[in-house]
């Protein structure tokens, strides 16, 4: 099997082991839709020199307490959780399926919300042009003006092409790309702008392939009720 994690070289060092970096140098992620672990769903994370960045493994149990089955849990190279993202259903009052990323491995009682990725819906006469996917929104206390939609992802999720960019200039902070010759389980996950952080590009990742992935014959971290 070709690798999956991207050959990049290591920065250049200046005399005393300093490292030389670029101003807003993205950070490239290689992510496979693959579990390390035997019979399980999930997500591998690589850094840029082939080492673990982030695991899921889509199991029933951690450390003896059994996780709600909305969640999917983002976690780093040790197993400690980063991030839960939980679906959230609201029917009534027309936003049907969205997704909240919390900090940490939430429960009912210590639930930190930190963004909410709601899909898109145009209504039925949807324009050719529109390539909007979903809308991204801090949460908390501190965030401003929690109403709007501070990020707006567009593109194509199933065809590994897409991007999360700030609705108020459109400079893309996250993009999904696809890793030539290895297929849709394998993709790139380039951060060039550090307002969200990789392990929060990653829990939106996580929500777009719960929203969209349906198409695909692979199975689903939890069971969908939407195929677009």
């Amino acid at each position: 099997m070709a690798k999956v994690h991207p050959n990049v070289a290591a920065p250049e060092l200046l005399a005393g082991g300093r490292a030389v970096v670029e101003e807003q140098q993205p950070t490239v992620l290689t992510v496979w839709r693959k579990s390390l672990l035997f019979n399980c769903d999930g997500f591998t994370v690589f850094d840029s020199a082939g080492g673990l960045a982030f695991r899921v493994d889509r199991y029933g149990f951690s450390s003896g307490i059994r996780r709600r089955a909305e969640d999917v849990v983002l976690m780093d190279a040790a197993g400690k959780p980063l991030l839960t993202v939980r679906r959230k259903i609201k029917l009534s009052l027309g936003l049907g399926e969205h997704w909240v990323v919390y900090d940490g491995e939430a429960t009912a009682s210590t639930a930190k919300p930190l963004l909410s990725v709601r899909r898109h819906h145009a209504g039925l006469r949807r324009r050719a042009s529109d390539k909007t996917l979903a809308h991204v929104t801090p949460l908390g206390p501190s965030s401003a003006g929690a109403d709007a939609a501070a990020y707006v992802v567009e593109g194509s999720y199933g065809r590994r092409s897409c991007a999360v960019r700030d609705v108020r200039g459109g400079a893309s902070v996250a993009e999904v790309q696809r890793k030539e010759s290895v297929g849709d389980d394998v993709f790139r996950l380039v951060v060039p702008d550090h307002r969200l952080g990789t392990a929060l590009s990653m829990g939106v990742v996580i929500a777009l392939d719960q929203m969209f992935g349906a198409a695909s014959s692979r199975t689903s971290l939890l069971n969908r009720s939407w195929s677009a």
